[in-house]
């Protein structure tokens, strides 16, 4: 077993270009009274660039790097969450336009929204 222990050590410390973290992301759970989430344990590979952010981050605000990249996740999502809630406010305005310039300027709008710019 110790052969094995130091055999994955040597391995696992031999690719300097890849970075594995541990994220602990937090789950809701349905029968919980207390409302404690139940910490979900997930591996995640980052790119070397995106480690290095993620480290310089925990580093300027004297946090974990598990820390930053739960709140990094949080944040995308919440964002992903508005550009969706705008989506739909911007497309029932479109459906309730009934001037032909409005109708086009809203169109092009949700145009932008779907394909980019």
């Amino acid at each position: 077993m110790r052969l094995f222990n130091q055999n994955f050590r040597a391995r696992r410390n031999s690719a300097p270009k890849r970075c594995i973290l541990v994220l602990m992301a937090l789950a809701k759970r349905s029968s919980s009274k207390s409302g404690r989430g139940k910490h979900v344990r997930r591996s995640v590979t980052l790119p070397p660039k995106i480690a290095k952010q993620v480290e310089t981050l925990a580093k300027k605000r004297d946090l974990s790097d598990n820390r930053v990249l739960v709140e990094l996740i949080e944040q995308g999502i919440e964002a992903r969450q508005q550009k969706e809630k705008a989506f739909f406010q911007l497309a029932e305005r479109f459906r309730g336009a009934d001037d032909p310039e409005q109708v086009r300027k809203l169109g092009d709008q949700l145009g932008r929204f779907v394909f980019g710019e």
